[in-house]
Order: structure tokens, then C-alpha cells, then sequence
């Protein structure tokens, strides 16, 4: 069994040794300060009027420490003294502390919001590049990586990355406060002040050592976050396959393991932080009280005014809390630069698909040339498993072709090649006698269109389901497609008509629905070549064949080349020709009457329903459904009804 592997963003990323482990740790600080600077870059303006407002606020609350001890020393004290204080000395106290307070409060609005722009800005502009990255990298790349850890790389990943300009802004203003506040500290009474300011070093110290523990124990848990959100990606595809065959019990099983091990490594970084965070708030309320200690000495010995203490100690209990600021600051950079890798590991992918100048030759029908194509499945381990092999094949414009064969013989493959969904391992498709890899993007899409084998339907209006929100098609356009695809008829009843929102995935539909909105859906485009994946099984067989006559009304009367993955008899017979796929290859290839003559397999193949005396299992009984009787069949409901009777 090999080794447990994190998978992280595009890339499998292995548990790292003890070396490479301290490696990372001594680096963590680096690598984070240059994300730091890459989201400085990229949101320039906004990022400097957070400083510059933390800055303001820095600046005012050490001018107020400053300020506090001049009123001690000069108003306060005196009063204390005689007693009383007059009505003007109370004005002017009052007015220079109450401009203090809005100084620093303009400066505290200032930077939360232009802080929170910041990191939300970039969090925005880093989910956009993922989407638009995941969307230009080929099928075969998504084959290999967990819809659930893409959707962590766009969710969690990407807001770990940018969570730390939040407290930054803050943490810079913090070193104008500091440095205002020191010279403040010292001019007062330079004793004092240095005894304040040795908390510094202290509070250095404690983050460099708890960089060493936060880093790995932060990159664990988000790697463990992404494997959470792949099982519970896969619980929520699988809903229905998991509730009918009553497998809810373990996969809940199955998602507490994933669950608890995040648990485990968030609970971790949780103690880590937890330790942190009070020893962080200790060492300055420890500098302040031991800056009250010497100056009651100073203050007793007649080397320090009251005023002097009480500034020096008001300074440093203020830059306490944004001391910690510095921490949040440090605590949140490991999880920036595991966040941080695991997208830019995404957006560094240079798979691609090749595209050439070549335009879509004009016309009608799509001539579509095989020639030697191969194709192999790759998995995380690097083994190739191969599908197709040598495959040969040649479809005249305006041809059917119906692609027969045994379950895992490669006929989906085919037709996501056909389409370019995927490239082949070796060999040419061409479609008009252009090489699909010489035509422009979006070329192939022009020509032709895929209905798969697995319908998918959004939660969205039958509209926005037909059309994909491309507004080059008018609701004439929408219609037209329904009614090829004999979906009209139960549009025009539902609720909206064609701005019905359907639910998710289709729920509100029956199965045979579904797959002619999915139809509609390819035919509203036009498309000269149109592959159909076993794209009408729960249609009845009239209706298919009404469907498929009428492909020619979708591309304003030219004709359309089809090809179709099927195993019905009903479906195969509408085709003009045959060609039956056995282990990968292309075993024989005529119309259906011939291959029924001479190639065995598929006679077993497509007759396995047919009823004789030499079923292993006898006769058909009376009452019990024939093979042409489940192919009249257009949904459970029929069947269900057939197997009471």
C-alpha cells in the first residue's frame, strides 16, 4: 500500500521529513512576507490609505500618552495640590483629549475599512483567476484532481492566503506608534523608557518560536480541509445513491474520519495559538507593571516627576493591545503561505490544449476522420490505463453512426475526443478534414455538441438551462430546440412556461425530461456534428426516433452528422451504420442487419434482452416484460406499473 498522500491544490503534496520540515519552518516568515508583498502590488492605492490611517491612529494614541502626562504635570497634579481647578483649565483639558480621541478614531475607521477592501479586493480577484484557470485547464487535468479540493482552493485556500491585511495595516501603524511612543517614553524619562521597551525583544523572541509550531500544524490542517471538502462533495453528488441503497450510516462513517482528522489538526493549531495569545497580552502588562515599579522608585528617590510614570506606563499599556496586533499579524502568515501555495500551485499549471489559426470550414454537415487514435487514463500514481487502441474510423456529412459495445470499451471516451474534451495519446481526429488541435478556440464548439451520458440540470429557469445565460438566443430560438427535442409539450405546463426555475439537478423532472432538456440544450446551438452519449435512454423509442428525424430543423435545413452511443435495439436501428467496439478497438462496422450476421459479440450484445428458450433463465413468463417492452418504457413509473400487473 503506498504511502498516504495530502493532496493540495494541483499537486499531491507529500508529508515532508524532519530536514525539510525545519526548512520550511526557518523560511515560513520569508515566503510570507513576500506574499505579503505580491497583495501590496496588486491593490497599491487602497493598501496605503490603510497604513496611512493606521499610521493616524498610531501617531494619535502616542500623542495622547504624550499629551496625558504634559495635563498631569500641568493641570492635574496642580489641582490635586490646591484642590480646585478652574473652569478654563477644565475647557482646554477636555478640548485636547476630545481631539485626541477623534484623531484616533478617524484613524481606526480609516484603516478598517480600507483594510477589509484590501483583503477582500484580493480574495475576489484570486477567486476570478482560480475559476477562470480551472476552466481553461483540460478535462484530463480535472480527471486528476477532486472537484472537492478545487472548491477548497477557491473557498478556504484562497482566504487564508489573504486574511493576514487584515491586522497588517494595523501592525504597520504599530512601528509608527512604537517609534513615536519610545522617543516619547525616553524624552520623559530615559530609565523608564528603556525598562518599557525591553518587552520588545521578548515579544521577538516569543514569535519566532511559535512560527516554528504554528507552521506545520497550520499546513496539516489545511490540507485536511481540502479532504473534508472532497468527501463532502462526493456525499452530496451521491445523495440519491446513498439514500436508495441505504448507505447513509457509513457514509457518514466515512465523512467523520475526514471530519475528526481536521478536527485533530485544527484542535492543534487551536492550542498552539491559545498558548500564544496570553503570553502575547502577559509580556507588555508585565513591562507596564514593571515600569510603575522602577517609577515609583525614580519617583521617590526625586530622579522622575508622577507625571513622567504615568506617561511612560500609559504609553506602554496602549501599545500593549497593538503589540498583539504584531501577533495576529505573525500567527496568520503560516496560514498565508500554505494558503498561498496551494493556489498559486493551481494558477501555475501549464497544461493546455494546443489550438491552431485554422476557422471552422462553412457548410452543413461535419465530416469526421479517426485516423490511429489511442487514448489512456492517467492516475495520481502516474499508471496509464489505456482505453482506446488503434481506432480507425470515417463518418460521412450527414451520416448516423451509432457506436455499440460492451460496458468499459471506450465508447465515451470516443465521444469526448470527437468533441475535444480530451486529446489523444497518439493519432489525428479531424473534423471537415481540419485537424481539431489547428482550430481556433472555441472552434470545435462552433461545430459540434456533446449531450453527455450524465444529465445535468441547474437550478435555474428552463431558459437559463437551454441557453447558459448566451444571450445570442431568443426565446424563438428556445422554443425551437424544445420542440425538436419534444420537450415543449411539458414545458407549456409547468408552472412559468420556459421561466420556470426547475430545482436542483432537476428534481422536479422526471428522468426522460431531463434528457431532452439536455437535448434542447445542445440543439438550441445549431451544432453540424452532435454526439450523443446514451443521451436518450429514458425517452421513449417513438419519440426518439421523432427527435432524431428532426435534427435537420435545428440547423436551418442543412443536415447534421450524428453519432450515438446506445444500447437498444430501437435506438441502434434508426442509424445508418454500425460500428461495434469491443476492448477498446473497433471490432467490425456496418449497419445493423450485416453486424447481426457476422460479428457474434454484438449479436449477444444486443440481443441479450430478446426473450427465446435458450436464456439461462427460460422463457419469459406470462405477464413479464419483454426486450421491446422496455424499450416502449419512458420512465420508472411505466415499469413500475408493468411489474403489478
Amino acid at each position: 500500500m503506498r504511502p498516504r498522500t495530502l493532496t493540495g491544490g494541483s499537486r499531491v503534496v507529500k508529508r515532508a521529513g524532519p530536514e525539510k520540515a525545519g526548512e520550511r519552518e526557518r523560511s515560513t516568515l520569508l515566503r510570507g512576507l513576500r506574499v505579503i508583498g505580491i497583495g501590496i502590488r496588486q491593490e497599491p492605492a487602497i493598501f496605503s490609505v490603510a497604513v496611512l490611517m493606521s499610521a493616524l491612529y498610531g501617531a494619535g494614541t502616542a500623542g495622547g500618552g504624550w499629551v496625558l502626562g504634559r495635563l498631569t504635570d500641568r493641570v492635574l497634579a496642580p489641582a490635586f495640590e490646591q484642590g480646585r481647578i478652574s473652569g478654563h483649565d477644565l475647557l482646554v483639558t477636555g478640548l485636547v483629549l476630545a481631539g485626541v480621541a477623534v484623531l484616533t478614531a478617524v484613524g481606526v475607521v480609516g484603516r478598517r475599512v480600507a483594510a477589509g477592501l484590501t483583503s477582500f479586493r484580493l480574495q475576489a480577484r484570486y477567486r476570478r483567476l482560480l475559476t477562470r484557470q480551472y476552466l481553461r485547464l483540460p478535462l484530463e487535468w480535472h480527471h486528476r484532481h477532486p472537484a472537492g479540493v478545487l472548491l477548497s482552493n477557491a473557498n478556504a485556500d484562497v482566504e487564508a492566503t489573504w486574511q493576514v491585511f487584515a491586522p497588517l495595516p494595523m501592525a504597520i501603524g504599530v512601528v509608527v506608534m512604537l517609534l513615536v511612543a519610545s522617543v516619547a517614553m525616553i524624552v520623559a524619562d530615559p530609565v523608564l523608557g528603556l525598562t518599557g521597551l525591553l518587552v520588545l525583544p521578548w515579544v521577538v523572541l516569543l514569535n519566532a518560536v511559535y512560527q516554528r509550531y504554528m507552521s506545520p500544524a497550520v499546513t496539516r490542517a489545511q490540507a485536511e480541509r481540502g479532504e473534508v471538502s472532497s468527501v463532502a462533495h462526493e456525499s452530496l453528488e451521491a445523495a440519491a445513491v446513498v439514500k436508495s441503497l441505504g448507505r447513509e450510516a457509513s457514509e457518514t462513517a466515512r465523512f467523520a474520519v475526514t471530519a475528526d482528522r481536521l478536527k485533530v489538526a485544527n484542535v492543534r493549531a487551536g492550542r498552539l495559538r491559545a498558548a500564544f495569545d496570553p503570553l502575547m497580552e502577559a509580556i507588555p502588562t508585565l513591562g507596564t507593571l514593571t515600569v510603575l515599579a522602577v517609577g515609583a522608585w525614580r519617583v521617590q528617590g526625586g530622579h522622575a516627576n508622577t507625571g513622567d510614570v504615568v506617561q511612560v506606563a500609559y504609553l506602554l499599556s496602549l501599545v500593549a493591545f497593538p503589540l498583539r496586533s504584531m501577533g495576529w499579524v505573525l500567527g496568520e502568515i503560516p496560514r498565508t503561505v500554505v494558503g498561498w501555495e496551494r493556489t498559486s500551485a493551481v494558477l501555475a499549471e501549464t497544461d493546455a490544449m494546443p489550438y491552431g489559426p485554422a476557422e471552422p470550414a462553412p457548410g452543413g454537415a461535419v465530416g469526421v476522420e479517426v485516423e490511429e487514435v489511442a487514448y489512456a487514463y492517467v492516475d495520481d500514481a502516474g499508471e496509464r490505463y489505456e482505453v482506446l487502441h488503434d481506432i480507425d474510423l470515417s463518418i460521412r456529412p450527414g451520416r448516423t453512426l451509432a457506436l455499440v459495445g460492451p460496458t468499459g470499451s471506450g465508447k465515451s471516451t470516443l465521444a469526448t475526443l470527437l468533441v475535444r474534451l480530451v486529446d489523444p495519446a497518439k493519432g489525428t481526429i479531424r473534423l471537415d478534414g481540419t485537424d481539431v488541435r489547428d482550430l481556433r478556440p472555441g472552434g470545435v464548439a462552433e461545430l459540434s455538441a456533446l449531450v453527455p451520458q450524465g444529465t445535468f440540470v441547474f437550478n435555474d429557469s428552463v431558459r437559463d438551462n437551454v441557453t447558459l445565460g448566451d444571450t445570442r438566443f431568443s426565446d424563438d430560438d428556445v422554443w425551437r430546440a424544445l420542440t425538436v427535442a419534444r420537450a415543449d409539450g411539458f414545458v407549456k405546463h409547468l408552472a412559468h412556461g420556459i421561466d420556470t426555475v426547475i430545482g436542483e439537478r432537476g428534481a422536479d423532472l422526471s428522468g426522460g425530461q431531463r434528457q431532452r432538456l439536455a437535448l434542447a440544450r445542445a440543439l438550441v446551438r445549431r451544432p453540424r456534428l452532435l454526439v450523443l452519449d446514451d443521451a436518450t435512454s429514458a425517452i421513449d423509442p417513438r419519440i426518439e426516433a421523432e427527435i432524431l428525424a428532426g435534427l435537420d430543423d435545428t440547423s436551418d435545413g442543412a443536415s447534421v452528422t450524428v453519432v450515438v452511443i446506445a444500447y437498444r435495439r430501437a435506438t441502434i436501428a434508426l442509424a445508418d451504420e454500425v460500428a461495434y467496439l469491443e476492448n477498446g478497438r473497433i471490432a467490425d462496422r456496418g449497419t445493423h442487419a450485416e453486424l447481426l450476421v457476422r460479428s457474434e459479440g454484438y449479436r449477444r450484445l444486443v440481443t441479450a434482452y430478446d426473450h427465446d428458450d435458450e436464456q439461462p433463465g427460460g422463457p419469459v413468463g406470462p405477464g413479464e416484460p419483454s426486450g421491446d417492452d422496455l424499450d416502449d418504457l419512458d420512465d420508472l413509473d411505466d415499469l413500475t406499473e408493468m411489474t403489478r400487473r
